[in-house]
């Protein structure tokens, strides 16, 4: 924690020293990119060609910090070729040589750990606090599948006759990650460690809106001792997805976004038959029984409805709270939603930062109206935020909203908004409660609170989705599988089933006799 003690002039010393050339940065206002952002064959490459020209923001100010092309047609076939020559070597590496090399980056980055979540805050808006727990986790990540790397083994089976088979669990060859601009370094690091694990190599494609921080992720996999190549970086958008998605040399596909777009993803990885896994949106239920302990369910209505500005997939936005309880329970989250400390997200006391951009901003303050036009009530917040300091006068700044009054058909309950809504829902009974809760196309997360232990698991036994909570919430250890049911998505991150979502089994049948033929 030195870094973030050590004041603005020492924090900005230390990533001059930190960050590689071409990044300038000493404060909010005042970092710019100037490197190529695409990485290829263990360095930092200008595109081959080009499908147009992004520009990314720096939230909390407005500024454009980086401007870049879209890699083309050419330039992700190159882009591939590397992976598959870096592939030929890691796929004949033992899982512990493997492991070796994945906890050495692990130790780089919780080394670096204060520059790379700084990036980070810089490029996503969030708050330095929750970027540098980001950064923990992603290094944990690392860590957990070196754990696993020399584990993946296959079965032998003893057949008549002396004979016997054996499987082999073996790498899928080059897959490609698609991030979201929500959670940049920590996407990357949750798609990059199963699958080097497993043996394959990896080409990450990022939110245009954050291509800065998976850079230093491909930089330190090769001061780790990657070969070259075996992570790459392409950036871009839907173009760019598609021609990754459609290449013919690769052999699956992970995204992590909305739901349209993984449906596409889906629709062009299918004409390859590719597998895919898909991390989706969600519009999830969490319920507050009356037994709850109050002060732990408030906690935990805050943290699942305003990390990152509110910008989380599995965000509990739909707040079920039993009616005897209601007044109190929305008194004291109110209360607890107008402490949000907002502003400069590089300062340790900062809670809520910008949101990603100005169009997200102005999508999420139009749910909020059309909330109101439909009845909703607003309790707090929900209008545009000016800070004090001038650099920060052209963010994308809010005031986290909660909502009362909110009835099941209304757009702000049944549709993703994506940003710091709380949106509050009274109910009478355990059946009522779960009819509407399950009353969704998504199935993503869902908690509840309750001291009654056999009501925590009847309820989570009923709940239609791929991650429950209870009693906390948005709590995310990398042991755990983590993944959707319904629209939310398939597949899953994280845990040990993930090494089956980046591996292939192979069955060897071995004759010991005469082959018995019926010719």
């Amino acid at each position: 924690m030195w870094f973030l003690r050590a004041g603005p002039a020492a924090a900005a010393a230390l990533l001059r020293v930190f960050l590689a050339p071409g990044c300038a940065a000493m404060s909010t206002g005042s970092f710019t990119v100037s490197q190529a952002l695409n990485y290829r064959g263990g360095k930092r490459v200008q595109p081959a060609d080009g499908s147009g020209t992004e520009e990314a923001y720096e939230p909390a100010t407005g500024r454009v910090i980086a401007t870049f092309q879209c890699s083309g047609e050419k330039e992700v076939d190159l882009a591939v070729q590397s992976a598959k020559a870096a592939f030929k070597i890691w796929r004949k590496k033992s899982g512990m040589e493997r492991s070796r090399i994945l906890l050495e980056a692990a130790r780089i980055i919780r080394e670096r750990r204060d520059e790379i979540a700084t990036v980070e805050t810089i490029n996503n808006g969030k708050s330095i606090f929750e970027a540098q727990l980001d950064i923990d986790i992603s290094w944990q990540c690392l860590e957990y599948y070196a754990g696993l790397a020399g584990s993946m083994a296959g079965e032998h089976v003893q057949l008549p006759g002396g004979s016997f088979g054996y499987t082999i669990r073996e790498p899928l060859g080059v897959c490609v990650g698609i991030g979201a601009w929500n959670y940049p370094f920590q996407i990357a690091s949750w798609k990059s460690a199963p699958a080097l694990a497993c043996g394959n190599a990896m080409i990450f494609k990022p939110s245009p809106f954050t291509p800065v921080s998976v850079l230093l992720l491909a930089e330190i996999y090769t001061e780790a001792g990657a070969p070259p190549g075996l992570f790459n970086v392409v950036q871009g958008g839907a173009a760019t997805g598609q021609f990754l998605c459609q290449h013919r040399d690769v052999a699956k596909v992970s995204f992590t976004g909305s739901v349209p777009t993984g449906k596409k993803i889906m629709e062009l990885s299918s004409q390859g038959i590719k597998p895919v896994t898909l991390e989706l949106g969600g519009k999830s239920p969490l319920i507050i029984f009356s037994d709850c302990d109050m002060e732990n369910a408030v906690k935990g209505a805050m943290m699942a409805n305003f990390l990152t500005q509110g910008e989380v997939c599995c965000n509990g936005t739909r707040v079920f709270v039993q009616r005897e309880i209601l007044d109190k329970f929305t008194e004291e989250v109110v209360k607890q939603t107008q402490k949000i400390k907002i502003g400069d997200p590089l300062l340790e006391d900062t809670r809520m930062g910008p949101l990603i951009n100005r169009p997200h901003l102005q999508r999420v303050l139009g749910f909020i109206e059309q909330a109101k036009k439909q009845g909703a009530k607003v309790l707090c917040g929900g209008d545009l935020y000016v800070p004090g300091d001038p650099k920060l006068k052209d963010g994308y700044y809010m005031k986290p909203c909660v909502l009362g009054n909110c009835k099941d058909d209304m757009t702000c309950v049944k549709e993703e908004i994506f940003g710091p809504v709380m949106s509050v829902l009274p109910f009478d009974t355990e059946a009522e409660v779960l009819e509407r809760a399950n009353d969704t196309t998504f199935g993503l997360a869902a908690g509840v609170f309750t001291r009654d232990i056999q009501r925590a698991h009847r309820v989570v036994a009923e709940l239609q989705a791929g991650v429950c909570y209870v009693n906390n919430y948005n709590v995310s250890p990398v042991e755990l599988p983590f993944g959707g049911y319904k629209m939310s998505g398939f597949g899953r991150e994280n845990g040990r089933v993930t090494i089956e979502y980046y591996s292939q089994l192979k069955t060897v049948c071995v004759e010991m006799g005469d082959v018995e033929s019926v010719f």
